[in-house]
């Protein structure tokens, strides 16, 4: 009955019960609160100068523009676009997008018509608001009206797109420039090379900044925020070299790096495993008088606590609080990570307790860390209790947290908390994934549950949930160990026309069993078949297939799989298979000679 209930927690049906409600009408804000009517005003030219006024100041609420409104569509005459203008433009500046769309329509209403900057402001806001059709209806008032779109219309419209994420409608926009006699400027340029290297499209981003530099050269130069956002995309692609190349042509250029642009590349070389460069770059920036900023010394305080070089992330350390640069939450996660990798859990937990006196609140990954060190460590009764801890501080568990415990109760055996565990994971709304349901199944397998593991298994099939080779893995290899080889060849078999594809593991666990079996023919067939289909077998699948083999006093086969090893420049590490070889070897003549050139391989 217990796995009854654990496997209606995985009838995961989607619950993406996302609504999207846009609104096209905005209503009239409240009305003001009576302590504005002190303000009297006796013309437009006394309304106008006060709002100038505020207007240096930059400060107005809602409230306060809807009562200074109507005022002014109250006076006879009319005060006079400008002052509308003035009114509406710190309304924006505040980000009070919806009071500047509602007062527009009452503009409209009052039969005052608002010039091409006031249509402009309206564009940005709704796409600010992410309202980007609305600044499009907009934009065909303009075309009708006696106004000629600007650069700037256009740019608040690529941004709106590019917020949106419709890069590439942003960039048919910004290919039709040319229709309404626009000339991008550097904003038009920097607003889309950015939107196409934060959507991964940094080779087209690329493109266009060459066609920045060559064709618009004369009237449009790319500044220090052009080349930000093409290096940091760059970086980001693993295109590091090419990133360096625009570094130098930045400083041809007289343009000066700043912090995020050392940044940028000092991630990349991080992440390209090349500490040289990313070290040469920090003492470039501080050579240069530009400051490193805590994401700089993060960048090389993850790198090395990575590497668990922690002699290495003390002095940064050291250096960091020196220049007096704070140590951020992203910084003490990096730490613990490296004390963990190193073994050293005592100090991490150490770190995690005094973040909290230096300002820095935990997160998920600050918890993720130490609950994954402690089951590894086997301490999964302290993991459990972090996990509680991480509850208490109102901290959502990822499920990477959920992932991690279940893997360290399964290990221990501990199989009712780890189903209790799956529930609450459906009770928070946490969706599993691929790692979820192999670490599922592999527990299940691995305590002896291999039955209810196929019934998980078909229950998470009929959801149409993707299941990665890993599950398929772990649910074949637990078959075996039952005895039922039938039932884990049809399910490998179904691999080979509708799933994942089969990678090393599963071919080297079909392998093995087929061996253990004493189906030799079967397991050859199946290591043809892997290299067949360009599945490069490991030393584990060779060593498999030569312990078979030898067992079966099948000396040519023997030979075969050392030539095969020998091209993969593989060795036979198991000191007792090594020695079976040479003795079945050794008795026959014929292949006494090969020995001696296959020695390598075997010594």
């Amino acid at each position: 009955m217990v796995f009854k209930s654990s496997h209606r927690s995985f009838s995961l049906a989607s619950k993406a019960g996302y609504r999207c409600n846009f609104w096209c009408s905005f209503g009239r804000p409240p009305n003001p609160k009576t302590d504005l009517s002190s303000h009297h005003f006796k013309d437009g030219t006394s309304i106008a100068k006060f709002l100038n006024d505020r207007h240096k100041s930059g400060n107005i609420t809602s409230n306060e523009a809807v009562y200074f409104f109507d005022c002014m569509i109250k006076m006879k005459p009319s005060p006079g676009m400008t002052s509308f203008t003035i009114l509406l433009t710190m309304l924006a500046k505040n980000k009070q997008y919806d009071t500047v769309v509602s007062l527009f329509k009452r503009l409209n209403s009052n039969g005052l018509f608002p010039d091409l900057f006031v249509l402009n402001l309206l564009i940005n806001c709704l796409c600010k608001m992410g309202i980007t059709s609305g600044a499009f209806v907009v934009l065909g008032r303009i075309l009708r009206s006696c106004f000629t779109p600007n650069t700037v219309t256009f740019n608040f419209l690529i941004n709106g797109l590019c917020a949106e994420g419709r890069i590439m409608e942003a960039a048919r926009l910004f290919k039709k420039l040319n229709v309404f006699a626009c000339d991008p400027n550097v904003v038009t340029f920097n607003t889309l090379i950015n939107g196409l290297c934060r959507t991964r499209n940094t080779l087209v981003a690329l493109k266009l900044f060459e066609e920045m530099v060559n064709e618009f050269g004369a009237i449009c130069k790319p500044d220090v925020v052009t080349y930000n956002s093409i290096i940091d995309g760059l970086c980001k692609d693993g295109f590091v070299d090419k990133a360096k190349e625009l570094l130098l042509q930045m400083k041809d250029r007289n343009i000066n790096p700043n912090v995020i642009t050392y940044n940028s590349l000092i991630c990349g070389f991080c992440c390209v495993d090349d500490w040289k460069e990313a070290k040469c770059l920090f003492i470039e920036m501080m050579d240069n008088g530009v400051q490193p900023d805590v994401v700089t010394f993060n960048a090389m305080i993850n790198y090395n606590c990575k590497d668990g070089k922690m002699d290495k992330v003390n002095r940064l350390l050291e250096l960091m609080i020196q220049r007096g640069v704070n140590p951020d939450t992203v910084t003490y996660n990096s730490l613990m990570d490296g004390f963990c990798l190193v073994g050293r859990i005592s100090r991490a937990r150490e770190l995690f307790v005094s973040m909290v006196s230096k300002g820095c609140r935990h997160d998920v990954y600050s918890y993720n860390i130490l609950i994954n060190a402690n089951c590894k460590d086997q301490k999964v009764e302290d993991a459990v209790c972090l996990y509680r801890e991480m509850l208490s501080e109102r901290i959502r568990p990822s499920v990477i947290t959920y992932n991690t415990l279940l893997s360290g109760l399964f290990q221990v055996g501990n199989l009712g908390d780890a189903l209790k565990l799956i529930d609450k994971m459906q009770l928070n709304d946490v969706v599993p994934d691929s790692f979820t349901f192999a670490t599922y199944i592999d527990g299940l397998c691995k305590n002896g549950f291999v039955l209810e593991a196929v019934q998980v298994f078909q229950a998470i099939r009929n959801c149409k949930c993707e299941l990665r080779i890993e599950t398929y893995n772990c649910l074949i290899n637990g078959l075996c160990k039952m005895g039922r080889l039938k039932t884990a060849c049809k399910l490998f078999h179904r691999l080979q026309h509708k799933g994942p594809i089969p990678d090393v593991v599963t071919c080297s666990t079909m392998i093995h069993w087929l061996c253990k079996e004493g189906q030799m023919d079967k397991a050859n067939d199946l290591l043809l078949d892997m290299e067949a289909k360009n599945c490069v077998p490991s030393e584990v699948t060779f060593c498999t297939l030569l312990r078979g083999f030898v067992q079966n006093n099948k000396k040519s086969k023997v030979v075969v799989l050392l030539h095969k090893m020998a091209a993969e420049k593989l060795v036979v590490s198991d000191l007792s298979l090594s020695s079976k070889v040479v003795d079945l070897l050794s008795k026959d003549k014929k292949y006494r000679e090969c020995l001696n050139q296959f020695r390598h391989l075997l010594f």
